[in-house]
C-alpha cells in the first residue's frame, strides 16, 4: 500500500495538506435548502469535501417493535431503529445534485454506502471515493463490494479491535483495493475526548502502512489539533447549521463558525509541526543580532591586559562569540580600544585572522 492515496486527483497523506470532510449526515433534516446551505457552509469553512450517508430504514433495518430494534444508552434511546434511520437518512434523488453543487463549490462529494443498491446507485453517479462506517467495519461483503469498484476507501475504526480492523483490511485489499486509508474513531455520540486515545493514529499507520486520519465525535477543537499533531492526515466532523435544530446528530456537530476554526487551528498546527530543524529561521535572522557576545565595556590601551573588568559577555551579538572568553581573559590589546567596541581578533595582540 502507500502512506498516501488520491481522490479526485488530490494526494492525501503523509507530506500533503490534511483533508478535512465535513459530514452532512442527517442535519439536513428532510429539507433539501438546508442540505445546500451545508454545502456552502462546508466551503466556507475550507472543508476539501463533503460526505453523505447512502441508505434507506429498509437497506438498515426492519421495521419491528422488539427490544432488538429500539435504541438503548445512546442520545437516540428508546427510539426504534426503523423509525430513526427513516428520519436521518438523505433521499437518493438529492445526492446528484448535491455532488453537482460541491463540485461547482470546488469540494469533493462521496458518500457511505450501507449495502450493494447503495453502491451501485453511488457508482451510477462517479463518487470519487468510498467510506465505511465504523458500524459497517464488520460487514466484509460490504468491503469487498467496495472493493471492487476500484475507488479509494476511507474506512472508520469505531468499537473496532485490532483483530477486526485487520480483518477489514484485509477483505479490502483482498478483493483489490489499492487505496485505503483508516480513521481513529470513537463510536460514542458525542464522544468525550478522554475516550479518544489518540495515540493509536501513529500506531493504525505503522501497522497497516496506510493513511490515518480522525472521525471526531467530541466537540473539543483541541482534539483534531492533537490528532494532526500525531499525524493524522485526514479530519472529518458532522457539520450543522445550529445544534439547535432538532435532529438525531445535531448534538455532535459543529457550526459553521466552529467548523471554520477547527479547519484554521487544524492547518496551523500541520504548518507548526514543519520538519526536524535545527538553526535559525528565516524569520530568526533579524533577532540574532540579540545573541550575547564578547565587548569591551571599559577603555583599553595598547599592551593592557584583557580581565573581566574591561570584557564582558553581552548583548548584542557583534562580537566575538562567547566561548572565546576564557582564550581571551589575560592577553593584551593590540591597539587602543573604546568602550562598546566588539572584540575581534585584529584587536587581540598576537593573533591574525
Amino acid at each position: 500500500m502507500s502512506s498516501q492515496i488520491e481522490i479526485a486527483g488530490r494526494r492525501v497523506g503523509a507530506g500533503q495538506p490534511v483533508y478535512v470532510i465535513a459530514e452532512l449526515s442527517a442535519n439536513h433534516g428532510q429539507h433539501f435548502d438546508r442540505a445546500a446551505r451545508l454545502v456552502d457552509a462546508a466551503r466556507a469553512a475550507g472543508a476539501d469535501a463533503i460526505k453523505l450517508q447512502t441508505y434507506t430504514p429498509d437497506t438498515m433495518t426492519i421495521a419491528a417493535d422488539t427490544e432488538h430494534f429500539t435504541v438503548a444508552g445512546t442520545i437516540w434511546h428508546g427510539r426504534r431503529l426503523y423509525d430513526l434511520y427513516a428520519e436521518a437518512s438523505t433521499p437518493w434523488e438529492w445526492h446528484g445534485r448535491l455532488k453537482e453543487m460541491a463540485e461547482r463549490a470546488g469540494l469533493h462529494c462521496f458518500s457511505t454506502p450501507f449495502d450493494d443498491s447503495a453502491v451501485e446507485f453511488l457508482e451510477s453517479l462517479d463518487v470519487p471515493a468510498y467510506k465505511i462506517a465504523s458500524f459497517e467495519l464488520v460487514d466484509v461483503g460490504l468491503i469487498r463490494r467496495v472493493a471492487r469498484t476500484g475507488k479509494p476507501i476511507i474506512m472508520s475504526t469505531g468499537m473496532a479491535s485490532f483483530d477486526e480492523i485487520e480483518e477489514a483490511v484485509a477483505a479490502a485489499r483482498g478483493a483489490g483495493a489499492r487505496s485505503l486509508a483508516l480513521l481513529k474513531c470513537t463510536s460514542a455520540y458525542p464522544a468525550p475526548p478522554s475516550e479518544m486515545h489518540l495515540q493509536t493514529i501513529p500506531h493504525l499507520s505503522r501497522a497497516f502502512d496506510v493513511p490515518v486520519g480522525l472521525s471526531d465525535h467530541t466537540l473539543a477543537l483541541t482534539v483534531p489539533v492533537t490528532a494532526v499533531s500525531l499525524g493524522a492526515c485526514i479530519i472529518e466532523k458532522h457539520l450543522t447549521l445550529s445544534r439547535t435544530d432538532p435532529g438525531p446528530d445535531s448534538a455532535f456537530s459543529l457550526e459553521p463558525e466552529e467548523f471554520r476554526a477547527m479547519v484554521d487551528a487544524v492547518r496551523t498546527a500541520q504548518a507548526a509541526m514543519g520538519e526536524v530543524h535545527y538553526g535559525t529561521t528565516e524569520r530568526e535572522e533579524a533577532t540574532r543580532a540579540f545573541r550575547r557576545s564578547l565587548f569591551v565595556v571599559q577603555p583599553v590601551r595598547a599592551g593592557e591586559l584583557f580581565s573581566a573588568e574591561n570584557v564582558r559577555s553581552i548583548r548584542p551579538g557583534a562580537g566575538l562569540h562567547p566561548r572565546h572568553y576564557d582564550e581571551i581573559i589575560g592577553r593584551r590589546a593590540a591597539r587602543d580600544i573604546a568602550r562598546g567596541t566588539p572584540l575581534a581578533w585584529d584587536l587581540i595582540a598576537g593573533t591574525s585572522t
